[in-house]
């Protein structure tokens, strides 16, 4: 494709999230801090991955949950996995990530991007995936539990997340509202729930998997002010991976608990929450 032509599909879209560099034209995003910030995100998340599986995900399938332009996915392909399907709500996200695939010459067959609604659609036709990519997602929903049972019926493996915390102890998941007509946003429902570190471990270990939360280390803080004060962290987690035996950069959970904790006043609802979804799987 001719450097014209890439510019032109470039500057045709309101905005980008992510900043690529399409054989010389660089996709213009405002906040030039999230250029450090992506790139200290891609090293925090990517490294105990790629860790996880001895230096390269070859062999691996890849679902990408909130796709975006691809950025994630992109990174991916690029640590050597075999396939990556990338669903996002919202289709100018789909159209950006197909525009930098083709531009970077990934193989078609490598890849799909595809608009859904991941609540309402069935991915059981592409089959099942390795690892499954969760990041930047989880505060923009209300339905957790919903959302990772659907992930566990297509994940072998893997689960990462990142995601924005509650700073509250306990096992909880804060309600807050968001714009659906913002493209970093909820595109269901205007109620979101942001969740606690421990309403993590405790809601991805009732679907089986084991979890670590990952300590940042980043060089330049620069725009990643959530992840330096603890509003923000990675959790690793896998079903059948030992992530004991891979060299991991890891933290506590679970926090010493304040006086309402031991009286069982902070976090009941979620503890609720968790004990019915228990009894509907068992049912």
């Amino acid at each position: 494709m001719e450097t014209g032509e890439i510019q032109r599909r470039v500057d045709s879209f309101e905005r980008w999230h992510y900043r690529f560099n399409l054989n010389g034209v660089t996709t213009p995003i405002s906040d030039k801090t999230r250029i450090n910030r992506h790139e200290q995100r891609r090293r925090y998340l990517f490294d105990p991955l790629l860790a996880t599986f001895g230096g390269s995900l070859t062999g691996k399938r890849v679902l990408d949950l909130g796709s975006n332009a691809g950025f994630w996915s992109l990174t991916a392909i690029e640590s050597g996995c075999d396939f990556v399907l990338g669903i996002d709500g919202r289709q100018m996200h789909i159209d950006q990530a197909n525009l930098v695939f083709e531009v970077k010459g990934v193989e078609e067959s490598r890849y799909q991007f595809i608009t859904e609604d991941i609540f309402k659609s069935d991915l059981s036709s592409f089959g099942r995936f390795d690892i499954v990519l969760c990041l930047g997602l989880l505060y923009h929903v209300s339905k957790h539990i919903n959302l990772l049972e659907k992930i566990s019926e297509l994940n072998e493996d893997v689960l990462l997340i990142d995601t924005t915390l509650s700073t509250s102890v306990g096992s909880k998941l804060v309600m807050r509202r968001e714009r659906l007509d913002s493209p970093r946003d909820a595109v269901d429902y205007e109620l979101a729930m942001t969740p606690t570190k421990k309403a993590i471990e405790d809601m991805v270990s009732l679907f089986g998997y084991d979890v670590v939360m990952l300590r940042p280390r980043f060089s330049d803080y620069t725009g990643c002010r959530d992840y330096r004060e603890g509003r923000r962290r990675g959790f690793l987690c896998a079903r059948t991976t030992r992530l004991q035996d891979a060299d991991l950069d890891t933290e506590p959970i679970r926090a010493r608990p304040g006086l309402r904790d031991l009286a069982g006043g902070t976090g009941s609802f979620s503890r609720r929450m968790v004990r019915t979804a228990r009894r509907r799987l068992r049912a």
